[in-house]
């Protein structure tokens, strides 16, 4: 039975990577930092009724002394690191932070790796927000990147130096350069959950606007499940590289709230507006992958469509929302 380590397991990634890895027959193990109640942390694996087949095991990404003592405990065969802080708008407000975190924590993860179990596969959870301020209109594993944000700016130096411990010491390490990618399981604090919540919560009498920032920002969404898969499938390669997972779509902020306030049968005209506090200092205005290599090296391409993801999501938040209303 194969076993993987995944920091950031709590995350909608990890959830649903930890999902997958159950049922290939992988023994899961998690590196968990006790910052907030147990509830709130296994909220996520509870959801997709897994919290009891997962085995958590205290550890920081700050601290490597704990992520070394994790890997001798563990001996995995792969290890994912999912853990970041990973929104953009609070890394203006707490930059140092998202750099010792998000970038240093990254490098201490895959130097404990090279220290401890060298023979291990190790994956880097990589953004397209590191290509920010775009040099090409689709961008691939060969477009410059411009990060725009102390979060990508962060995601850089964690991607880069996965590369350099690739080429340097002869590791399985390789990076996903993961577009946007949602699902009932995403932080309210991020855009698309943030508008499937305020429908719901338009819908049920809860609210009657929403206020919303930049509409006209375009980006390349998917779904959480389809891009955990193109992790795994990574890490069953020969060879080791680098990947950009995408659904070589682009939808605007705006359309995508047309959506969600459709599947719930409202316009969104009604209900949104915009309000200044939730601008961008620098904003990445398009986003468009192309997920070309994945295909074709990896046999991976999406199988959810964004109207799918959003009416799902929409579904959930209704359900929550009612929920709390009983």
């Amino acid at each position: 039975m194969p076993r993987a380590l995944i920091t950031g397991i709590t995350g909608q990634d990890g959830a649903y990577l930890s999902q997958l890895l159950l049922e290939k027959g992988y023994e899961v193990f998690g590196l968990l930092r006790r910052s907030a109640s147990a509830e709130v942390m296994g909220e996520r694996l509870r959801w997709l009724g897994i919290q009891d087949a997962v085995r958590m095991i205290d550890g920081d990404l700050m601290d490597m002394s704990s992520i070394i003592r994790a890997l001798q405990q563990v001996k995995p065969e792969e290890v994912y690191n999912l853990g970041a802080q990973s929104f953009v708008r609070t890394s203006w407000d707490q930059p140092l932070l998202t750099g010792h975190v998000t970038a240093i924590g990254a490098h201490n993860v895959i130097e404990a790796v090279r220290l401890t179990c060298p023979g291990a596969r190790f994956y880097q959870a990589s953004s397209s927000e590191m290509f920010g301020k775009i040099q090409e209109e689709m961008q691939s594993e060969t477009t410059p990147f411009y990060p725009r944000s102390p979060y990508a700016v962060a995601k850089l130096y964690a991607h880069w130096i996965t590369v350099n411990y690739r080429e340097s010491f002869g590791m399985h390490a390789s990076s996903g350069i993961l577009f946007n990618h949602e699902s009932p399981l995403r932080g309210i604090e991020f855009v698309t959950r943030k508008v499937t919540d305020g429908v719901a919560r338009i819908k049920l009498g809860l609210a009657k606007e929403l206020p919303m920032g930049n509409l006209e920002a375009t980006r390349d969404w998917g779904h959480a499940k389809d891009y955990v898969r193109a992790m795994w499938l990574m890490l069953q390669q020969d060879t080791p590289d680098d990947y950009v997972v995408a659904t070589g779509r682009t939808v605007s902020v705006r359309e995508m709230c047309r959506v969600a306030f459709a599947a719930a049968g409202l316009d969104y005209r009604d209900h949104v507006t915009q309000d200044p506090r939730f601008m961008r200092p620098a904003e990445v205005d398009v986003l468009l992958g192309d997920p070309a290599k994945a295909k074709a090296k990896l046999g991976w391409e999406p199988k959810i469509t964004l109207e799918e993801m959003i009416a799902e999501m929409v579904e959930a938040d209704l359900a929550r929302h009612r929920a709390r209303l009983l």
